[in-house]
C-alpha cells in the first residue's frame, strides 16, 4: 500500500511539473480568465529610441487594457539581437541593417519593419599612443571586432577599400564592451568600435578614430519574426508607432534625451550628446527600402568573400525579401 501511495504521489508530482513546463510558452491567464499575450522587445545602448520607449512605458500603457504584457531584453550587439530572434526569445529586435541581411540570408525568418536611425556608430579605433594612422597600416595587426555586427562589416569594407584582405589582419572576435577593454589594455592594435562605447573610449581613454565613413554604416533597423508578424500584425504596428513617437520625442526634447540616454546607458552626458547629436540621424524615412538596399549592394561583395553568407544567391534573395514596409508606411503617432 505504501508503495502504491508513493507511486501515485510521484505520478501526481510529475504531472504537475509537466503541466508547468508545458504552460511556460502558452499565453498566461488573467484573473478574469482571459488570455494575455506577451510582447517581447529588446533594448540596446546602440539604439537610443529603445531606451526612451522602455523608460517612458508608452507601449505598456497603451496595451495594458488589451491583455498584452510587455517585456524587455538587453541586446549587447546585433549578433545578440539576432540570436534572440532565432531562439524566439524576443519578437522584435534592433540591429544594424547588414546584420539583418546576413541573418536572413543564413535562414533566419525575420523581416525588417522599421528604420529607426542612420547612425555613424562604427569606426576604426586605435589607442591614444598608437602610431597607426590609416587602415593600410593595420596589415599584420590584431583587431578586435564583434562578428555579425555593423562594426565588423565596417572593418571588412575598410580593409577592402585599403587593398587588404581579412587574412591580412588577425581579427579577435570579442563582444563590443570586451573589444573596448582589449583596446585600452593594449591587447589589440585596433578595434572596430561601436557607440556609445567608442565615444566613451575617446573621451575617457583618449582613443583615436583613424577611419570614419558614414556610408559604411548600414542604418539601425527593427526586425520581427515572421511568425509574430503573421499572428500579431496589430502589435507590430503598435511597436512601429511607438518607435516613431520615441524618435520624435528625442528630436523635440534634446536635453532630456541626452540626460535619459546618459542615465540608461551609464555614460557621461558629453558622450551621450556626441552620439545623439553628432553621430545619429533621426530625421530619416523610417520605411525600409531603396536607401538600405543601396548600402547592401556596396557591402555584398565583401560579405560573400568573407563567407558571412552561404552564397551570393542567398544574399540577393535576402535583399529582395527582407523588407516589410507596410508597418512604417502606416505609422501614426498618438
Amino acid at each position: 500500500m505504501k508503495i502504491l501511495r508513493a507511486v501515485a504521489a510521484a505520478a501526481a508530482a510529475t504531472a504537475l511539473l509537466a503541466g508547468c513546463v508545458q504552460g511556460e510558452d502558452a499565453p498566461a491567464e488573467s484573473t478574469d480568465g482571459a488570455k494575455t499575450v506577451a510582447l517581447r522587445l529588446d533594448y540596446a545602448y546602440y539604439n537610443p529610441a529603445s531606451l526612451v520607449l522602455r523608460q517612458q512605458k508608452w507601449l505598456e500603457t497603451e496595451l495594458a487594457g488589451k491583455g498584452v504584457t510587455v517585456s524587455w531584453q538587453l541586446s549587447a550587439g546585433s549578433n545578440k539581437a539576432n540570436e534572440a530572434l532565432r531562439a524566439e526569445a524576443i519578437d522584435v529586435g534592433s540591429t544594424a541593417g547588414a546584420a539583418a541581411l546576413v541573418a536572413r540570408a543564413n535562414g533566419s525568418p525575420i523581416k525588417t519593419i522599421d528604420v529607426f536611425s542612420q547612425p555613424e556608430w562604427a569606426a576604426i579605433v586605435v589607442p591614444k599612443d598608437s602610431t597607426v594612422s590609416s587602415v593600410a597600416q593595420l596589415k599584420g595587426k590584431k583587431i578586435a571586432a564583434t562578428k555579425g555586427t555593423d562594426p565588423y562589416f565596417f572593418l571588412l569594407q575598410a580593409l577592402d577599400e585599403a587593398g587588404l584582405k581579412p587574412a591580412d589582419v588577425t581579427v579577435t572576435n570579442l563582444q563590443h564592451a570586451d573589444g573596448k577593454t582589449a583596446l585600452e589594455r593594449g591587447d589589440v592594435d585596433a578595434w572596430a568600435g561601436l557607440d556609445p562605447l567608442m565615444a566613451t573610449s575617446e573621451v575617457d581613454a583618449g582613443s583615436k578614430l583613424i577611419y570614419r565613413n558614414v556610408g559604411f554604416n548600414s542604418y539601425g533597423v527593427l526586425n520581427a519574426r515572421e511568425k509574430f508578424l503573421a499572428e500579431h500584425p496589430d502589435l507590430a504596428q503598435a511597436v512601429v508607432n511607438a518607435y516613431e513617437k520615441a524618435r520624435q520625442w528625442i528630436k523635440d526634447n534634446p536635453d532630456q534625451a541626452v540626460a535619459l540616454y546618459a542615465k540608461e546607458a551609464k555614460i557621461s552626458e558629453p558622450v551621450a550628446k556626441a552620439v545623439l547629436t553628432e553621430r545619429t540621424r533621426l530625421d530619416i524615412d523610417p520605411v525600409p527600402g531603396a536607401a538600405q538596399k543601396a548600402v547592401f549592394e556596396k557591402i555584398l561583395p565583401v560579405l560573400v568573400a568573407d563567407a558571412n553568407v552561404k552564397s551570393e544567391a542567398d544574399a540577393r534573395t535576402a535583399i529582395d525579401t527582407l523588407f516589410e514596409p507596410k508597418y512604417a508606411t502606416a505609422r501614426t503617432v498618438s
